[in-house]
């Protein structure tokens, strides 16, 4: 696991891409942080989960852009302290998951975590557009 930077990093998890690469009701609101030049992480399990979205729906262009987006992000996948800190936020918030995968890794890097999914509501660190 990497120490949490000073910079301003944003995780947008897998349901803010899906609206954003689907235009989506909420596609401006996710796009405010992923057409600007702010730091990104891209976690191993929004991969997972966008790519496997993307499949379903055969909407080839939109895997194309994101895997483009992504590449061009900081890329974090689940070592075992992060892993740990997943288990911890998963009972401490009740998270499924991968919800509390990618909660713990925002937290751990110090980034906003901005997402679509209500289970996130209240938690410090998450903006819900």
């Amino acid at each position: 696991m990497t120490a949490t930077t000073d910079s301003e990093l944003y995780l947008v998890d897998s349901s803010g891409w899906i609206e954003y690469l689907g235009d989506g009701g909420k596609a401006d609101a996710f796009g405010w942080y992923l057409d600007r030049s702010v730091q990104l992480l891209v976690p191993s399990i929004v991969v997972y989960e966008v790519h496997k979205k993307l499949l379903v729906t055969n909407n080839e262009l939109a895997l194309q852009r994101f895997i483009s987006h992504a590449f061009r992000s900081i890329q974090v996948s689940l070592d075992f302290e992060l892993a740990g800190a997943s288990a911890k936020a998963s009972v401490e918030h009740r998270l499924a998951m991968a919800d509390a995968m990618i909660y713990a890794i925002a937290q751990a890097y110090g980034a906003q975590l901005v997402t679509a999914d209500p289970d996130f509501g209240g938690l410090p660190g998450v903006i819900i557009p």
